[in-house]
Protein backbone atom coordinates (compact mmCIF):
# COMPACT_ATOMS: atom_id res chain seq x y z
CA UNK A 1 0.00 0.00 0.00
CA UNK A 2 1.32 3.75 -1.00
CA UNK A 3 1.19 5.96 1.81
CA UNK A 4 0.41 9.65 0.69
CA UNK A 5 2.06 12.62 1.83
CA UNK A 6 0.27 15.64 2.41
CA UNK A 7 -0.06 18.69 0.51
CA UNK A 8 1.56 19.68 -2.48
CA UNK A 9 5.23 19.44 -2.58
CA UNK A 10 7.44 22.31 -3.37
CA UNK A 11 8.52 21.82 -7.61
CA UNK A 12 11.85 22.66 -8.64
CA UNK A 13 13.58 23.16 -12.14
CA UNK A 14 13.42 21.00 -15.25
CA UNK A 15 16.29 19.94 -16.73
CA UNK A 16 16.51 18.96 -21.09
CA UNK A 17 18.23 15.85 -19.20
CA UNK A 18 15.25 15.26 -17.16
CA UNK A 19 13.29 15.45 -20.55
CA UNK A 20 15.02 12.82 -22.05
CA UNK A 21 15.18 10.57 -18.95
CA UNK A 22 11.43 10.67 -18.55
CA UNK A 23 10.95 9.69 -22.08
CA UNK A 24 13.23 6.61 -21.78
CA UNK A 25 12.12 5.50 -18.35
CA UNK A 26 8.18 6.49 -20.29
CA UNK A 27 9.39 3.96 -22.72
CA UNK A 28 10.22 1.35 -20.62
CA UNK A 29 7.28 1.48 -18.35
CA UNK A 30 5.43 0.87 -21.68
CA UNK A 31 7.59 -1.94 -22.58
CA UNK A 32 6.72 -3.61 -19.18
CA UNK A 33 3.27 -3.09 -19.14
CA UNK A 34 2.21 -2.64 -23.02
CA UNK A 35 -1.69 -3.90 -22.55
CA UNK A 36 -2.63 -0.68 -20.16
CA UNK A 37 -0.97 1.30 -23.13
CA UNK A 38 -3.19 -0.60 -25.52
CA UNK A 39 -6.80 0.26 -23.35
CA UNK A 40 -5.83 3.75 -23.34
CA UNK A 41 -5.09 4.35 -26.06
CA UNK A 42 -7.84 2.12 -28.01
CA UNK A 43 -10.48 4.31 -25.83
CA UNK A 44 -8.86 7.66 -27.35
CA UNK A 45 -9.07 6.09 -30.73
CA UNK A 46 -12.54 5.14 -30.20
CA UNK A 47 -13.24 8.50 -29.15
CA UNK A 48 -11.67 10.29 -32.09
CA UNK A 49 -13.67 7.82 -34.75
CA UNK A 50 -16.39 8.96 -32.79
CA UNK A 51 -16.32 12.68 -32.82
CA UNK A 52 -15.01 12.15 -36.70
CA UNK A 53 -18.32 10.36 -37.91
CA UNK A 54 -20.47 12.85 -35.61
CA UNK A 55 -19.27 15.59 -37.74
CA UNK A 56 -19.59 14.27 -40.97
CA UNK A 57 -23.17 12.77 -39.83
CA UNK A 58 -24.10 16.11 -38.95
CA UNK A 59 -23.06 17.63 -42.36
CA UNK A 60 -20.80 19.98 -40.34
CA UNK A 61 -17.20 17.80 -41.26
CA UNK A 62 -15.81 21.30 -41.45
CA UNK A 63 -15.62 21.39 -37.58
CA UNK A 64 -12.75 18.62 -37.90
CA UNK A 65 -10.56 21.57 -37.59
CA UNK A 66 -11.44 22.96 -34.51
CA UNK A 67 -12.22 19.11 -33.07
CA UNK A 68 -8.70 18.19 -33.90
CA UNK A 69 -7.37 21.26 -31.81
CA UNK A 70 -9.56 20.69 -29.24
CA UNK A 71 -8.99 16.76 -29.34
CA UNK A 72 -5.38 16.98 -27.00
CA UNK A 73 -7.28 18.72 -24.51
CA UNK A 74 -8.46 15.52 -23.37
CA UNK A 75 -5.23 13.82 -22.97
CA UNK A 76 -5.27 14.24 -19.17
CA UNK A 77 -8.48 12.67 -19.40
CA UNK A 78 -6.90 9.43 -20.78
CA UNK A 79 -3.45 9.50 -18.78
CA UNK A 80 -4.74 8.83 -15.37
CA UNK A 81 -4.47 5.21 -15.45
CA UNK A 82 -0.81 5.96 -17.32
CA UNK A 83 0.24 7.53 -14.22
CA UNK A 84 -0.74 4.92 -11.82
CA UNK A 85 1.54 1.85 -14.18
CA UNK A 86 4.41 4.60 -13.68
CA UNK A 87 3.07 5.22 -9.76
CA UNK A 88 3.28 1.35 -8.97
CA UNK A 89 6.38 0.65 -11.21
CA UNK A 90 8.40 3.44 -9.07
CA UNK A 91 6.99 1.73 -6.22
CA UNK A 92 7.76 -1.85 -7.12
CA UNK A 93 3.92 -2.73 -6.38
CA UNK A 94 2.40 -5.44 -8.22
CA UNK A 95 0.62 -4.68 -11.66
CA UNK A 96 -3.14 -6.02 -11.09
CA UNK A 97 -5.79 -4.82 -13.84
CA UNK A 98 -8.24 -4.88 -11.39
CA UNK A 99 -6.26 -2.57 -8.51
CA UNK A 100 -4.82 -0.36 -10.93
CA UNK A 101 -8.49 0.93 -12.67
CA UNK A 102 -9.84 0.58 -9.02
CA UNK A 103 -7.36 3.16 -8.16
CA UNK A 104 -8.93 5.30 -11.12
CA UNK A 105 -12.57 4.60 -10.00
CA UNK A 106 -11.59 5.68 -6.80
CA UNK A 107 -10.10 8.97 -7.73
CA UNK A 108 -14.11 9.69 -9.07
CA UNK A 109 -14.79 10.49 -5.18
CA UNK A 110 -12.05 12.30 -4.80
CA UNK A 111 -10.10 15.68 -6.75
CA UNK A 112 -9.64 14.79 -9.66
CA UNK A 113 -13.30 14.79 -11.37
CA UNK A 114 -13.31 18.24 -10.46
CA UNK A 115 -10.11 18.71 -12.65
CA UNK A 116 -11.39 17.20 -15.25
CA UNK A 117 -14.54 19.39 -15.36
CA UNK A 118 -12.29 22.15 -15.59
CA UNK A 119 -10.47 20.72 -18.74
CA UNK A 120 -14.13 19.71 -20.21
CA UNK A 121 -15.02 23.40 -19.25
CA UNK A 122 -12.05 24.59 -21.36
CA UNK A 123 -12.27 22.33 -23.94
CA UNK A 124 -16.66 23.59 -24.60
CA UNK A 125 -14.98 27.23 -24.45
CA UNK A 126 -13.04 26.77 -26.70
CA UNK A 127 -15.72 25.07 -28.93
CA UNK A 128 -17.63 27.98 -28.42
CA UNK A 129 -14.83 30.20 -28.97
CA UNK A 130 -14.08 28.32 -32.45
CA UNK A 131 -17.76 28.97 -33.84
CA UNK A 132 -17.50 32.79 -33.03
CA UNK A 133 -13.61 32.85 -35.32
CA UNK A 134 -15.54 30.59 -38.01
CA UNK A 135 -18.21 32.97 -38.01
CA UNK A 136 -16.81 36.28 -38.06
CA UNK A 137 -13.95 35.52 -40.83
CA UNK A 138 -16.48 32.54 -42.75
CA UNK A 139 -19.90 32.74 -41.49
CA UNK A 140 -21.24 34.05 -45.17
CA UNK A 141 -19.03 31.66 -46.73
CA UNK A 142 -21.17 28.39 -48.57
CA UNK A 143 -19.38 25.30 -47.10
CA UNK A 144 -21.04 21.51 -47.16
CA UNK A 145 -17.76 19.60 -45.70
CA UNK A 146 -14.23 20.05 -45.93
CA UNK A 147 -13.83 17.26 -49.11
CA UNK A 148 -16.15 19.51 -50.97
CA UNK A 149 -14.86 23.18 -50.31
CA UNK A 150 -11.38 22.85 -48.88
CA UNK A 151 -10.31 25.82 -51.08
CA UNK A 152 -12.30 28.09 -48.77
CA UNK A 153 -9.62 27.40 -46.30
CA UNK A 154 -7.08 29.05 -49.09
CA UNK A 155 -9.06 32.15 -49.52
CA UNK A 156 -7.40 35.25 -47.88
CA UNK A 157 -10.39 34.96 -45.12
CA UNK A 158 -9.85 31.05 -44.70
CA UNK A 159 -6.32 31.80 -43.89
CA UNK A 160 -6.72 34.03 -41.68
CA UNK A 161 -8.84 32.35 -39.54
CA UNK A 162 -6.98 29.40 -39.65
CA UNK A 163 -3.97 31.56 -38.08
CA UNK A 164 -6.52 33.47 -36.12
CA UNK A 165 -7.88 30.04 -34.75
CA UNK A 166 -4.59 28.08 -34.66
CA UNK A 167 -3.21 31.11 -32.04
CA UNK A 168 -6.35 30.97 -29.80
CA UNK A 169 -6.33 27.59 -29.74
CA UNK A 170 -2.70 27.46 -28.88
CA UNK A 171 -3.33 29.55 -26.18
CA UNK A 172 -6.27 27.37 -24.46
CA UNK A 173 -3.69 24.54 -25.21
CA UNK A 174 -1.08 26.52 -23.29
CA UNK A 175 -3.26 27.20 -20.03
CA UNK A 176 -4.61 23.67 -19.90
CA UNK A 177 -1.25 22.04 -19.87
CA UNK A 178 0.28 24.23 -17.40
CA UNK A 179 -2.48 23.56 -14.95
CA UNK A 180 -2.67 20.05 -15.39
CA UNK A 181 1.16 18.51 -16.11
CA UNK A 182 2.09 18.34 -13.15
CA UNK A 183 -1.39 18.84 -11.45
CA UNK A 184 -2.96 15.22 -12.56
CA UNK A 185 -0.16 13.00 -11.47
CA UNK A 186 0.09 15.11 -8.09
CA UNK A 187 -3.23 14.35 -7.45
CA UNK A 188 -2.75 10.61 -7.35
CA UNK A 189 0.48 10.92 -5.49
CA UNK A 190 -0.28 12.85 -3.41
CA UNK A 191 -3.38 14.24 -0.42
CA UNK A 192 -4.03 17.34 -2.24
CA UNK A 193 -6.87 19.63 -3.15
CA UNK A 194 -7.12 20.26 -7.37
CA UNK A 195 -7.05 24.34 -6.92
CA UNK A 196 -3.49 23.76 -4.89
CA UNK A 197 -2.05 21.35 -7.70
CA UNK A 198 -3.31 23.09 -10.35
CA UNK A 199 -1.60 26.45 -8.86
CA UNK A 200 1.38 24.45 -8.25
CA UNK A 201 1.84 22.69 -11.88
CA UNK A 202 0.77 26.62 -12.87
CA UNK A 203 3.77 27.94 -10.73
CA UNK A 204 6.22 25.10 -12.10
CA UNK A 205 5.72 25.41 -15.32
CA UNK A 206 6.04 29.41 -15.28
CA UNK A 207 9.18 28.64 -13.38
CA UNK A 208 10.39 26.33 -16.10
CA UNK A 209 8.66 28.38 -19.02
CA UNK A 210 10.93 28.00 -22.18
CA UNK A 211 11.60 24.18 -21.67
CA UNK A 212 7.83 22.95 -20.61
CA UNK A 213 6.41 25.15 -23.23
CA UNK A 214 9.10 22.87 -25.58
CA UNK A 215 8.02 19.90 -24.04
CA UNK A 216 3.99 21.08 -24.66
CA UNK A 217 4.95 21.68 -27.90
CA UNK A 218 6.54 18.58 -28.88
CA UNK A 219 3.58 16.67 -27.19
CA UNK A 220 1.27 18.51 -29.52
CA UNK A 221 3.17 17.57 -32.79
CA UNK A 222 3.15 13.91 -31.86
CA UNK A 223 0.05 13.97 -31.04
CA UNK A 224 -1.27 15.78 -34.33
CA UNK A 225 0.83 13.49 -36.41
CA UNK A 226 -0.30 10.16 -34.29
CA UNK A 227 -4.17 11.64 -35.19
CA UNK A 228 -3.06 11.88 -38.72
CA UNK A 229 -2.38 8.22 -39.55
CA UNK A 230 -5.77 7.66 -38.85
CA UNK A 231 -5.45 7.94 -35.16
CA UNK A 232 -3.49 4.77 -35.02
CA UNK A 233 -0.34 6.67 -33.82
CA UNK A 234 -1.84 7.21 -30.69
CA UNK A 235 -0.94 3.60 -29.90
CA UNK A 236 3.13 4.50 -29.66
CA UNK A 237 1.98 8.26 -28.44
CA UNK A 238 0.07 8.53 -25.58
CA UNK A 239 1.50 5.44 -23.89
CA UNK A 240 4.93 6.64 -24.02
CA UNK A 241 3.92 10.36 -22.90
CA UNK A 242 1.58 9.49 -20.28
CA UNK A 243 4.22 7.12 -18.80
CA UNK A 244 6.65 9.91 -19.40
CA UNK A 245 4.56 12.70 -17.63
CA UNK A 246 4.74 10.78 -14.64
CA UNK A 247 8.92 10.34 -14.21
CA UNK A 248 8.84 14.45 -15.29
CA UNK A 249 7.27 15.40 -12.58
CA UNK A 250 8.78 12.72 -10.00
CA UNK A 251 12.20 14.63 -11.20
CA UNK A 252 10.85 17.57 -10.75
CA UNK A 253 9.32 16.85 -6.92
CA UNK A 254 13.10 15.42 -6.55
CA UNK A 255 14.93 18.49 -7.52
CA UNK A 256 12.58 20.69 -5.05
Amino acid sequence: MIIKEQGAPELGQVTFSDIKAAIYKGWCDMRRAPAYGVIVASICVAFGFLLGWITMATGKSYWLVFAAVGFPLFGPFTAVALYEVSHRLDYGLPLVFSEIFGVVRHQAARQLPSLCVIILMVFLFWFFIAHMIFAFFLGLSTMTNVSSSLEVYFTADGLTMLAVGTAVGGLFALLLFMITVFAMPMLLDREVDFVTAMIASFIAVKSNLVLMVLWGAFIAICTFAAMVSAFLGLYLVLPLFGHASWHLYRASEARA
